[in-house]
């Protein structure tokens, strides 16, 4: 059955990715002219423009996006959110998950894409993990962002997580920055970005729902940079568990304790 419906696995994917760069052109005049109004007023406008796009673009593709709430969430404030990272899709579902000011820190490397890449550049941070001065500078920019009173993102797996576990290990970086700024961290997690589209083949993408759920926030009042490796582990615990609980689909199940 599989092999029958790979034809059509593949005509769906070529019409998304048409319809995913026809949206991108028809924003991107738009998104020029916000780019003359500096970093952080023409950010804004970049980052509401991605906003519309995304909206277009994934009703076409008929993937519908759940938001799932355990606690109320205030736009309002500004958060360092940390997200799971498994999927090329990620990149997409920032702007339908994230319905206020942000801006994500995300690889300098995609920044060099035609059209997709000045869009990039403009509206999230850029780092380059191998250059230690870089990765210092990504930072000062995200400090002074929230200074602003604009939200950041971070993947803290910075790369996508291939193994059949919850999460692969995180970096420190957005637990040291939300101590330094005492900014609190609000994890959210992507469930189905993977179903959507797996990690190793774009031509595995295709439509159906796609879970967004907002976690309470972990407050970092008090707290010194001595204790970023211990609130980093604390992040992690509460994410790992609840991707646990709602059954993420690349998980390996758990083996039942001995003797039970």
């Amino acid at each position: 059955m599989q092999a029958l419906l790979k034809p059509f696995q593949w005509i769906y994917c070529i019409y998304a990715f048409i319809t995913f760069v026809a949206v991108m052109l028809l924003v991107f005049p738009f998104v020029i002219a916000a780019s003359f109004f500096g970093r952080i007023r023409g950010g804004n406008m970049i980052i509401r423009l991605c906003m519309l796009w995304a909206d277009i673009w994934f009703a076409l593709i008929f993937i519908f996006h759940k938001k799932i709430y355990e606690v109320p969430h205030d736009k309002k404030r500004s958060y360092i959110f940390v997200s799971n990272h498994i999927s090329y899709l990620d990149a997409a579902i920032i702007v339908k998950a994230y319905r206020q000011l942000i801006r994500p820190l995300g690889k300098i490397e995609i920044g060099k894409v035609p059209v997709f890449g000045f869009i990039y550049r403009n509206a999230i941070v850029t780092v380059d993990r191998s250059d230690a001065a870089h990765r210092a500078n990504s930072v000062r920019i995200l400090k002074s962002v929230i200074k602003k009173g604009i939200s950041v993102l971070v993947f803290p797996e910075g790369t996508f997580n291939m193994t059949s576990q919850p999460l692969k290990e995180f970096y420190d970086g957005a637990f040291r920055v939300a101590i330094e700024t005492q900014t609190p961290i609000k994890p959210v997690l992507f469930l189905d970005a993977y179903s959507r589209m797996h990690y190793r083949h774009l031509f595995t993408l295709n439509p159906g729902v796609s879970r967004i759920v907002y976690l309470d926030e972990i407050s970092v009042e008090g707290l010194t940079l001595a204790d970023a490796t211990k609130l980093k582990e604390k992040v992690y615990s509460v994410m790992e568990q609840k991707l646990r609980d709602y059954k993420a689909a690349w998980i390996e199940p758990q083996a039942p304790p001995a003797g039970g």
